[in-house]
């Protein structure tokens, strides 16, 4: 047994606690024999990893999905998990699987996804569902690797290309590799392990309330960890403690009910685009801040530790303006982190005519734009809707939630179709709880170097769902994707290493949550 003097503060003063741990394998055993099994196995678990991003994961795409989540299942009955399908009509099921640890008394929730976003295939240096194992990054001018050359030791710098490698189905692999490391060197988790593996999280998740309601008592556990998402931009691992929720707003101003010769018309019919452009450009000012009556009132702030966390991460700003070809950022001299702590809008599409050699001198009978909303605690999906139509209608503008007729365009100066799509909140964990410090602690002794303590990620997460629905466990973010991954965008990428780091710090978790 070991012993351990805990410093609690309490309203009347200060008080020790001992607390008694378990006797187990040690830190530096755990990731002795994790190490050795990884190093031993590299080749087959890329393998693993490259046949399950050779399978089309587009959520819409049932069919295809049936095929992933009947892939999974063989890969976590392989393990000795107990395995079962969530569904709900018209999406892709849930992968269930749950394995019990003898004498543990404690349940820990692993949460990943298995779809992935749409693809363009022609901006892709090679087929999306066809992995390709390169030296480095397409941009640095990488070599490929024939897969059939891969033999342990693995250049931990290579990088493995695919529709979802890093977002998300490296989280997949990463866990069952690390359970596959822990039974092999004969070291049993201490707390009983289910994994939840979504079909539709790039979709918003938007049957995963319905599920959550209709499997309460199996999903029931004492933590939940995300593996969604990357680690920080200086490559170290982070732990988060939080994420943004998410809302969108399709918008169609009108114009002329046919285009017009822009030279015979322009400055008397109303131009649809610049009507649009001119209406969003009010929502926020040149600096990114929110100009919306009422949102800045809702914004929760972040507590002592969450400051003091932001302030003790290394500095990624300035590094990240020269890689990205930035000359200058919004909220200057405000850091990446502070900024993700408030809510933020941002254009996601906007179109009216054309450009380039197909542009016409003519007023457009319409535009359309799409608006992005990233939300905060206690700036709710419905908060943003109501203070945005608020302040569209404070600017003139007629909202309409369905396609309006003639009669409607007549009798209103300015008409906008609004169609929202409600997503989810943001949810931040208390980073005081004792399991969260003791997270922290688990990882920070699973990697070889520190690691940063992140208060919420710009990301989006349906954390929000589970906290509400489940009954409020507590839900920390342990990501391991490399920060330069090309997420939602052409040529996604894996860097190998990170995969090694996320079977590590995995196999930890399991092996000393129970403790």
């Amino acid at each position: 047994m070991k012993l351990r003097c805990v410093l609690v503060g309490v309203a009347v003063g200060l008080s020790f606690v001992v607390v008694v741990e378990a006797a187990g394998p040690s830190p530096a055993t755990i990731l002795e024999q994790v190490r050795s099994y990884r190093a031993q196995h590299e080749a087959e678990i890329v393998t693993e990893l490259a046949e399950l991003v050779a399978l089309p994961n587009i959520a819409a795409d049932l069919p295809a999905m049936e095929v992933n989540a009947e892939y999974l299942t063989g890969l976590l009955e392989a393990r000795r998990f107990s395995v079962s399908l969530l569904r709900a009509d018209g999406a892709p099921p849930v992968v269930f699987g749950e394995r019990r640890s003898e004498g543990a008394d404690r349940t820990v929730v692993f949460y990943a996804h298995y779809d992935g976003q749409p693809v363009v295939p022609e901006l892709w240096r090679s087929d999306p569902w066809r992995v390709v194992i390169r030296t480095g990054r397409i941009e640095d001018g990488a070599e490929d690797v024939p897969m059939s050359e891969l033999a342990p030791p693995l250049d931990p710098e290579w990088r493995l290309y695919g529709r979802s490698a890093s977002d998300d189905k490296v989280s997949i692999v990463a866990l069952l590799a690390a359970v596959d490391a822990l039974d092999a060197a004969g070291i049993v988790p201490s707390v009983t392990i289910k994994l939840v593996i979504d079909g539709e999280e790039e979709r918003g998740s938007p049957h995963i309330a319905e599920i959550l309601r209709a499997n309460r008592d199996r999903l029931d556990a004492d933590l939940w960890i995300f593996c969604d998402g990357p680690m920080h931009q200086t490559r170290l691992p982070q732990v988060v403690y939080g994420v943004r929720g998410v809302a969108s707003m399709e918008m169609t101003a009108y114009g002329p009910a046919v285009a017009l010769h822009s030279g015979h018309y322009g400055n008397w019919a109303p131009d649809p685009g610049m009507q649009l452009a001119g209406l969003i450009t009010s929502m926020r000012d040149a600096d990114g801040n929110i100009r919306i009556t009422g949102i800045d009132e809702l914004v929760r702030p972040f507590g002592e530790t969450a400051r003091a966390a932001i302030a003790a991460a290394p500095p990624v700003d300035e590094q990240l303006k020269h890689d990205l070809a930035l000359g200058w950022t919004e909220g200057q001299p405000t850091p990446l982190a502070e900024r993700i702590a408030r809510p933020a809008i941002n254009l996601l599409g906007f179109s009216v005519g054309a450009v380039g050699d197909k542009a016409q001198n003519a007023i457009s009978p319409e535009a359309r734009a799409v608006v992005g909303f990233r939300l905060v605690p206690d700036v709710t999906p419905e908060a943003i809707r109501d203070a945005t139509e608020a302040h569209i209608r404070a600017h003139g503008w007629h909202i309409v939630h369905a396609e309006p007729d003639d009669t409607v365009k007549l009798e209103n100066e300015r008409v906008v179709w609004l169609e929202w799509t409600l997503d989810y909140p943001g949810l931040w964990t208390d980073m005081d709880l004792p399991i969260s410090r003791a997270i922290a602690e688990i990882v920070d002794d699973a990697v070889d170097g520190p690691i940063v303590l992140t208060p919420s990620l710009g990301g989006s997460l349906p954390l929000v769902m589970f906290s509400e629905i489940l009954g409020a466990p507590p839900i920390v973010v342990v990501p391991i994707a490399n920060h330069d991954n090309n997420q939602h965008a052409p040529n996604e990428n894996l860097r190998l290493s990170n995969l090694w780091q996320g079977i590590e710090i995995y196999a930890a978790l399991m092996v000393r949550l129970g403790e």
